[in-house]
């Protein structure tokens, strides 16, 4: 077997899909995932599509995310799609102007804007079992109808503000790191940052150079490792873009990496544990001088329960002169400063929340209704499930991407992503082929898969006692996959027709209609 040909067998979207149908599908969200969907539809020759996207532009998370520092802590080389590979990334780990404009010229290149309806926002997915079509309500009373629903919405969407006393009233600068406002100046002002967590560990090291004074309220530390970024020059990007395959064998590199570093991140066995808590607290000694500030950075948790951070600028960022580091959240905002839990009022001219996003526990933030009427939120009142993270019993071709389960905790999102693109790609095929009206995942198919996931979730550091956004209220993991990722492609890798109920079409069946961008 020729390297070109190895390598071709570890790509998500090695399979050679086409469809040939006048079914339609809308696509809802237009960032990454829902891009990526899009193209996949273009090459397999289905051309009747909608992308419905809520903002004005495309890119999601990174469209919003434009706050000093912003950054991925993914390989640039592996977060990008397996199919359009940059071989001009400046820097190891991309930053967030870059990526943005990755995501920017993929767009164009495949020309998808006038597939997209930009400032269009979903409130409701209705399923009609006898026409077998979906009706998908906007926000502005506009319909559409498809016979297949994308939901490429992602979980990190809207931003959570901190539930303090006093917020609402304070007088300053309030803002969230996922809504940032480029044209205030920092320079010279007194600063506080509430969070310490992915997006806190960026910011604070940027904007502390810049504010007269910050100060960083910690409720609870982070596990952090270094970050192996570096600047790539000029001739290793060259060197890719002369050789595709190079560029291919950088990013198989990285992601068997990432594959074997996986037990230490997901396993509560306790050799892996302790080897990653040692690097983690070999990087404090290395950084922090001070006993005291080590104790305070250093988390009371085991590794792993927790998102695990990277970075080179943090722990050094913190002892600087201007930077005092609050061991705790507010405990009330007035007017005009922050009043700390032992009653210090410290005075600010901004307050900058960097409290990550609302991450609901039924993952779907518009109301889909499947057959016999059932309510998906109500279903997944207890926690999401689907099976294989992309589909769910009663809905039928409807397809999630980033589904209940399927979070990378050491990966790229992709490498989840372009494979449950494939898997649906395959299911639509499926059902043209064989002229059904719809395919439904069977219940004990989907029950069978779950109690799997749940049992294999017992034995991994994230139910070993933390808080996390990880974690519904009941403490159930409804958000990583536990294992690798390699494994979870296999499971996705060919559509197995048996697993799902299938319904032909008949006299009843109808075509959607989707009202595509001017």
């Amino acid at each position: 077997m020729g390297v070109s040909s190895l390598l071709s067998r570890f790509n998500p979207l090695s399979t050679d899909t086409t469809v040939d149908t006048d079914m339609n599908v809308v696509i809802i969200g237009a960032g990454f995932s829902g891009l990526g969907m899009a193209i996949r539809l273009k090459e397999a020759g289905l051309d009747d599509f909608t992308l419905l996207e809520r903002a004005d532009d495309v890119g999601g998370t990174w469209r919003d995310n434009h706050y000093p520092g912003a950054a991925c802590d993914v390989a640039s080389h592996l977060y990008s799609f397996s199919f359009e590979q940059n071989p001009n990334w400046s820097r190891a780990f991309g930053r967030q102007p870059e990526i943005f404009d990755y995501i920017r010229r993929c767009t164009e290149k495949y020309d998808l804007r006038r597939y997209i309806r930009f400032n269009t926002a979903v409130v409701s997915a209705t399923f009609d079992e006898q026409s077998g079509i979906w009706t998908v309500t906007t926000a502005d009373g506009d319909t559409l109808t498809a016979n297949f629903v994308i939901s490429a919405v992602g979980a990190l969407a809207d931003p959570a503000y901190p539930r303090i006393a006093g917020l609402d009233g304070f007088r300053g600068k309030l803002m969230h790191t996922a809504q940032w406002d480029d044209d205030y100046d920092l320079a010279g002002k007194r600063v506080a940052v509430i969070g310490s967590g992915a997006s806190a560990i960026q910011v604070v090291p940027e904007i502390a150079g810049q504010a007269a004074q910050l100060t960083v309220f910690q409720r609870t530390p982070s596990w952090i490792m270094p970050k192996p970024d570096r600047p790539i020059p000029d001739s290793e990007q060259e060197k890719y873009s002369e050789s595709p395959l190079k560029l291919r064998a950088r990013r198989l590199r990285i992601y068997w990496l990432n594959e074997l570093f996986a037990p230490f991140i997901i396993s509560d066995v306790g050799l892996f544990k302790k080897q990653a808590e040692a690097i983690a607290r070999r990087h404090i000694r290395k950084q922090v001088a001070d006993p005291a500030m080590r104790r305070r950075v250093t988390p009371d948790y085991q590794i792993g329960c927790k998102r695990i951070l990277i970075s080179n600028d943090w722990y050094p960022a913190l002892q600087q002169d201007n930077v005092e580091l609050i061991g705790d959240g507010p405990e009330r905002i007035t007017e005009h400063g922050i009043v700390t839990r032992d009653g210090r009022e410290i005075e600010v001219d901004a307050i900058v929340c960097a409290t990550g996003f609302r991450v609901p526990s039924t993952a779907s933030p518009f109301e889909v209704t499947g057959r016999s009427g059932v309510d998906l939120n109500r279903v997944w009142a207890d926690g999401a499930e689907a099976y294989k993270g992309v589909t769910v019993s009663g809905f039928p071709n409807l397809f999630f991407l980033m589904g209940p389960n399927t979070g990378p905790s050491h990966t790229s999102v992709l490498a989840f992503t372009e494979q449950q693109m494939d898997y649906a790609l395959q299911a639509i095929a499926h059902v043209a082929r064989r002229g059904l009206k719809f395919v439904d995942v069977k219940q004990r198919v989907q029950d069978r898969f779950n109690r799997g996931i749940q049992w294999r979730m017992k034995h991994t550091s994230w139910t070993s006692g933390c808080n996390s956004w990880y974690l519904t209220d009941s403490g159930k993991n409804t958000t990583l996959y536990p294992g690798f990722n390699w494994e979870y492609r296999l499971r996705l890798w060919r559509f197995a027709p048996g697993d799902y109920e299938e319904v032909g079409r008949d006299a009843s069946a109808g075509r959607g209609h989707s009202a595509r961008a001017a």
